[in-house]
């Protein structure tokens, strides 16, 4: 295998944009470990720095720089030059994994999108994007009116935006109780949102 040289110099322009592009691409088709290095060499400390500027510690900046190496690794096809620069794509999903970091540092916060809130909006006449703080507050006011049983299983469907089976794994309660359990705290959660008002508009 070749060694890979990195783009010559920043005044490139585009034929810079088109190297990189290049590499991402022998990463894609045949998992280049040379291509990877030099993208790996030349974005992670320069990920690595910005997500330090933001206010992330060495240690976090570091794991999450990592990350999205890892990312571009696995998924270097979902890369297109045709959409965005590489340094683009990698700074969003750096971005994204700040905010997860961020939301897991939240306790009481609530994912609109784990399975449990989706499946709650499903059913229900609820709007589906529990984004808004007075919701949050409702939300977190209504698991504390659950059965001690059904609310710390919630919390993990809510909190942590574990599956089903996920939480059976972790708890080590029968899937089949976590479902019924989570059904009447999902049944109780949507019957106290309606009365709050929260629906969806018709």
């Amino acid at each position: 295998m070749d060694k890979v040289d990195p783009p010559a110099s920043a005044s490139a322009g585009g034929s810079r944009a088109e190297d990189w592009s290049r590499l991402v691409a022998r990463v894609a088709e045949s998992r280049d470990k040379e291509a990877f290095t030099t993208l790996f060499d030349h974005f992670a400390p320069r990920i690595e720095a910005h997500l330090q500027r933001l206010g992330l510690d060495v240690a976090q900046a570091e794991e999450i720089a990592q990350d999205v190496m890892i990312t571009l690794w696995r998924k270097a096809s979902l890369f297109d030059p045709a959409k965005s620069a590489l340094s683009t794509w990698l700074y969003r999903i750096a971005r994204n994994r700040r905010i997860d970091l961020s939301r897991r540092d939240r306790t009481d916060y609530v994912d609109p999108q784990s399975p449990a809130i989706l499946e709650i909006a499903s059913e229900g006449q609820i709007d589906q994007a529990f984004d808004g703080q007075q919701r949050d507050d409702i939300v977190r006011g209504l698991l504390t009116e659950l059965p001690n049983e059904q609310q710390g299983l919630v919390k993990l469907a809510f909190y942590e935006g574990l599956s089903h089976s996920q939480i059976a794994e972790r708890t080590g309660i029968p899937l089949g109780t976590v479902k019924s359990r989570l059904r009447l705290a999902f049944t109780r959660l949507r019957r106290g949102l309606e009365a709050a008002g929260v629906e969806e508009s018709r």
